[in-house]
């Protein structure tokens, strides 16, 4: 099996989803479930092929009963290109499907009314997803974005912020314009839950992308960035400001004692190899 085949093995499908198959079986809308669920399908293996592409780590490719995701085990050090090429994978695929569809009418293969139902989906599904909400693709490109001139926790802090303002303003629509719709709240309470867990789990997200950078594992480096730091900031504090494409050197200022210099990868080792996670800089200087 070559290594794009080895991404179908990594399909799950959620149980819940089985149940609702199974209903629409019964009431006589499983053609309108099966076309919705083949474009999620699609809009995900787009992204899972593009990232077996570039030797991403996939772990799953996840089928819910509300849409789906590509759950890969990268943690933004990547190049950036190679980030936005697995973002936008996912939504390219909806525009040869717009172009399939036509073609599958004229050939006979589907009526008219299946053809317009399923553009609409099309459509629908691509939109949704580059709202920028995390997790949502949209959400991912505004954080790739932040991440090219912010500190890889303050772009995660800041894209989670614009996400939940957005997606507050999509609950006050809801709410004024189509408040008894099951599936949009459905939607809306998977969206609210993400985003909750990720604010919640921002420092660990940090954590996982500087461990990558300290065991070294597919950095993408390509610049340096001296960061100006006083003798008593604690490490961690000076880990939270590295950035995604930059190696990092620290520059102390010791005033009438004279300047200290260390290196980034001083800091991570002493921060995840020898446990000091609670040392100042002062700490590492002295112990050179």
């Amino acid at each position: 099996m070559n290594k794009y085949g080895r991404v179908f093995t990594k399909i799950r499908v959620h149980s819940l989803l089985w149940i609702i198959a199974g209903l629409s079986v019964m009431t006589g809308y499983f053609w309108e479930l099966l076309a919705l669920f083949a474009i999620v399908f699609i809009h995900e293996m787009g992204h899972a092929l593009v990232a077996q592409f570039f030797n991403w780590k996939i772990k799953r490719v996840m089928l819910l009963p509300f849409g789906g995701f590509c759950d890969v085990d990268e943690h933004g050090n990547r190049s950036m290109l190679e980030d936005f090429c697995v973002i936008v994978g996912g939504p390219l695929q909806h525009l040869w499907i717009a172009g399939l569809i036509p073609v599958l009418y004229m050939g006979g293969l589907i009526s008219a009314d299946y053809a317009q139902q399923i553009v609409q989906y099309n459509w629908m599904i691509m939109f949704f997803n580059l709202l920028p909400i995390r997790p949502l693709d949209g959400g991912k490109l505004v954080h790739l974005y932040l991440s090219t001139y912010k500190p890889y926790l303050d772009s995660l802090r800041m894209s989670v912020i614009i996400s939940f303002v957005i997606l507050l303003i999509f609950h006050m629509l809801v709410i004024m314009i189509d408040p008894f719709n099951i599936n949009i709240w459905a939607i809306l309470i998977y969206l609210d839950t993400c985003l909750w867990t990720e604010w919640k789990q921002r420092k660990y997200m940090l954590m996982r992308f500087l461990l990558e950078r300290h065991f070294g594992e597919q950095q993408s480096i390509s610049r340096l960035q001296t960061i100006q730091a006083d003798r008593d900031d604690y490490v961690f504090d000076i880990l939270s400001k590295f950035k995604r494409g930059y190696k990092h050197l620290i520059d102390i200022d010791g005033n009438s004692e004279g300047e200290f210099q260390l290196d980034e990868n001083e800091l991570l080792y002493a921060y995840f190899s020898e446990k000091k996670v609670r040392a100042r800089l002062m700490d590492l200087v002295y112990a050179s």
